[in-house]
Parts: C-alpha cells; sequence; structure tokens
C-alpha cells in the first residue's frame, strides 16, 4: 500500500488527467502552500502542486535568470514544455520573488482559463494580517464563482474545510508513527504521502492513508534503527535524497519545510465565518521564512520537533541561489547550535549528485556518531 503513494507522485500529470477525464472537473495549478486549497475542493475543483520534473532543461532561460533558484525554473520549464497542459488555470499566493517570475512568465506565455494571485501578507504576525488576508480570501472566492458561474456555499465551504483537515490529520498520524525506534514509516515514504497528498484528489488520498496506518501497526518490512535525522530548509520533492541519507543506514524522522510537515501541521478550526476559519488556518500555520524575517516564531517549533522525534542531528538543505533560505540558515543554524543541536549544511540543485551527496552525508553521520562518544 505505501507504495501507492510513490506511484502517484511518479505519475502525477497521468492521475490529474485520469481525475479530469472521469470526473468532467477542473484542475489548477498552484504555486505555493499558502494558497487556500479549501475554496478549491469547495468549487469541486481539485488543486495540484506544480513541481519540477528533476530533469535537465533549456527553455527558461528566456523567462528566469541563470541565478534564479532551480526549483523555480524547473516548475516554469515543465509548464513551457507543455507537461502541464492539462491545467484550467494558475493560482499563486504572495511566495519568493523567484516563484513569483515563474508564475508571471507562466501567466503570460501559457494560456490557460484562469488565473489568480492571493496576495499573503508578508508579515503574518501584524494586526492587519487577518483583515488583508480574509479581503483576499473573499476576493478568490469570488473570482472563482465568476468563472464557474456559480456560487460557493456555506456547505460548500465546509465540504472543503472538512476534505483538508481529514487529510491533514491523517498525515499527523503518518507522522507520529515516526516517534518509534525504529520508526514505522521511513522518510521516504513519509515525504512520498505528503508530496502525493498535493497532487491527487485528498478525498482518495485519506483513503489511501487509513488503509496504510491500518496495516503499519503489524509492519515487518519497515525501516531499521539507525541514525535519526531532521531535514529542513528549501523545498525539496526529490524523494531520491532521502533514499540516499536512509541507504546509509539512517533515518529521516522528521522535516520542517513547505512540502513536508508544515504544509499540513495545523487544521482549520470551524467559525461561523468559514473564510474567516480558512484565513485564521493560513494566519497561525508554521511560517515560511519569508514570513517570519521579524519574529523568528518558527525557531522554537523546530526545535520542539526536533526533541519530540528524538532525532540526533539535523541536516540544513538549500537549493541552489534559493534566497529566503540563504538568508535564514544561517540564523536557524546559530540557534540550533545554541540549543546543542549538531547541523550540517548541504546546498542542493534540481539534478542531485548522487556522489557527492552521498559523501557529504556519510561525513555528516559520522560527524554525529563522534558527538555520540
Amino acid at each position: 500500500m505505501l507504495e501507492k503513494f510513490e506511484q502517484t507522485f511518479d505519475k502525477h500529470h497521468e492521475y490529474a488527467q485520469q481525475w479530469k477525464a472521469r470526473t468532467g472537473g477542473k484542475v489548477l495549478g498552484f504555486f505555493c502552500t499558502y494558497v487556500p486549497e479549501e475554496i478549491m475542493y469547495a468549487a469541486n475543483i481539485l488543486p495540484v502542486r506544480v513541481v519540477g520534473g528533476l530533469e535537465p532543461q533549456d527553455v527558461s532561460e528566456a523567462h528566469i535568470a541563470g541565478m534564479y533558484c532551480p526549483f523555480c525554473r524547473d516548475c516554469l520549464a515543465q509548464g513551457l514544455t507543455g507537461k502541464y497542459d492539462y491545467l484550467d488555470g494558475i493560482v499563486m499566493s504572495k511566495s519568493c520573488m523567484h516563484m513569483m517570475q515563474a508564475y508571471r512568465s507562466w501567466e503570460m506565455h501559457i494560456p490557460t482559463q484562469f488565473h489568480h494571485f492571493v496576495g499573503m501578507p508578508a508579515l503574518v504576525g501584524k494586526p492587519a494580517s487577518a483583515d488583508f488576508l480574509y479581503a483576499e480570501m473573499v476576493a478568490f472566492k469570488s473570482a472563482l464563482e465568476k468563472w464557474l458561474g456559480k456560487p460557493i456555499t456555506d456547505a460548500d465551504l465546509d465540504k472543503g474545510i472538512d476534505i483538508m483537515n481529514t487529510n491533514r490529520r491523517l498525515l499527523r498520524q503518518v507522522y507520529e508513527a515516526r516517534k518509534s525506534a525504529p520508526p514505522k514509516v521511513s522518510g521516504t515514504e513519509a515525504a512520498a504521502m505528503v508530496i502525493s497528498s498535493m497532487l491527487a484528489d485528498k478525498r482518495e488520498h485519506s483513503q489511501w492513508l487509513q488503509e496504510a496506518l491500518q496495516q503499519l501497526p503489524e509492519r515487518q518490512d519497515g525501516p531499521k534503527a539507525g541514525t535519526r535525522l531532521m531535514v529542513l530548509g528549501s523545498e525539496n520533492h526529490d524523494l531520491r535524497l532521502f533514499k540516499l541519507i536512509e541507504s546509509l543506514g539512517a533515518n529521516v524522522v522528521m522535516e520542517e519545510y513547505c512540502m513536508g510537515s508544515r504544509y499540513f501541521w495545523n487544521e482549520t478550526v470551524p467559525q461561523k465565518d468559514r473564510l474567516r476559519a480558512i484565513t485564521q488556518r493560513y494566519i497561525e500555520r508554521p511560517r515560511c521564512p519569508l514570513k517570519d524575517v521579524d519574529e523568528r516564531k518558527r525557531f522554537p517549533h523546530i526545535l520542539n520537533l526536533f526533541k519530540e522525534w528524538k532525532a540526533q542531528g539535523v541536516l540544513l538543505i538549500q537549493q541552489k541561489f534559493c534566497d529566503p533560505h540563504e538568508f535564514d540558515i544561517p540564523a536557524i543554524n546559530k540557534f540550533l547550535k545554541e540549543n546543542g543541536v549538531v547541523t550540517y549544511f548541504m546546498e542542493l540543485d534540481i539534478t542531485m549528485h548522487q556522489g557527492s551527496v552521498r559523501t557529504r552525508t556519510e561525513a555528516f553521520l559520522e560527524m554525529l556518531e563522534l558527538e555520540a562518544v
């Protein structure tokens, strides 16, 4: 059953196309996890996270400078080469400059029926941020209603909230299974579950999660005991990284980035005003570095995850030229070291150099062994 998640990730374009043919529904691509999927599910739309193909490409240079991160260039290349031609539209939330450029170039050069920008506040802790974002939620709902030609009711929004909350709750249960020694779920498997949840219909995905969770207590082929690592930093949807780490005898027991735990960590708490409830969820979710430059509220959350999942070291990953994390990692590295955490920094590119990553991972594991003596 666990293989289903990785298979869905590997064939996510085919999955979305089959879903569209089967249901007759619309499919929207989204570029940032601050986009409110609840509202799209309320409108019977399938939200699909735009991800790269993890392969060399030569079509994005006319749109994005080579000094922009490889992830945003890879995402745009997938659109420019027709991989996402099945999308009916695209949605973006206020993100980093690099992903904003990918979205704007897509909007200009790849025709779609619908496009919308959700203006997520930069400093989510400010008193005015919730009201600002609420107005953006209202505008997004209105734009979808105008495009679809039908209203999105409170009952629809309740459905969308429930779909998202159910999936988040099940993913939290999966992550609880990683606390044991050895963990019941490997880091590779958990990453495949989270990433596939961004690509599949969450109603179907939640059924897969329920089936997998029922099987875990009796599982006999799970990970073996090994050095427990936490990974945090830039976006990463390359399962090869976790596979390589775990092939060396380590266990990735927790990760904190937008395609990992940060994506699903908190739920939407119901309120009479459904859009206000959705707004509050995105204000209160674990912040990305761009939303946390003034308060660093994310740092204690990261340390708590490290302790609760009994990690022994932290691997700090950064996509090459990723400005937000390039600015953030020195501060989080300092914070972790001051709290007695052993860290190791690794820069990545979209086409992973297996030999280099293996050598550096082995060096980090040796460091942790020496610390344990």
